[in-house]
């Protein structure tokens, strides 16, 4: 993976907890296995993260579903955040927020989700996205991407976890 790569999801992270929180509700398949993190927690910074397979950006303007699955491997709940990171190519050109529309499936509705832009890496706030997903349950987190200004790039789904 290149520096900046590594570099910008470094930021991605430090920059996260000045993001304001946006309203995230969580799908009715998995409000029987979640619940809402505890405020406590709400200010904690993720201890690893679970990359899940990624794939090239689409360029068709059609919208794409990706789907977030994570299970809790213990019998002890854990917090978590689904999270997408829409990445530019490492020479540009860098995508911004208007170029893509992320949404998630939230009550049986898409619901726009708000992007923030760091070192050429579009992302998902994690913030408010945090869940508390209970022992050996599985999050299921749905979300229709579709790329209004057609450029290479990755779409690299992941899920930030936390102590």
């Amino acid at each position: 993976m290149p520096t900046r790569k590594l570099l910008g999801r470094a930021l991605a992270l430090t920059a996260l907890a000045a993001l304001p929180t946006a309203a995230f509700t969580l799908p009715s398949s998995a409000a029987a296995t979640v619940a809402a993190a505890p405020p406590a927690v709400a200010t904690a910074v993720p201890v690893a993260f679970v990359d899940l397979p990624s794939s090239p950006l689409p360029t068709d303007h059609a919208a794409h579903r990706i789907t977030v699955t994570y299970r809790n491997p213990t019998a002890a709940d854990q917090t978590v955040a689904p999270q997408i990171l829409v990445e530019s190519p490492d020479h540009g050109p860098f995508l911004g927020p208007a170029d893509v529309k992320l949404e998630v499936l939230s009550g049986g509705h898409w619901r726009t989700v708000p992007l923030a832009s760091q070192t050429g890496t579009l992302y998902t706030p994690l913030t408010s996205a945090k869940l508390v997903l209970h022992g050996h349950h599985t999050l299921v987190q749905r979300y229709r991407l579709t790329v209004l200004e057609p450029s290479p790039g990755t779409v690299q789904p992941r899920v930030a976890l936390y102590d």
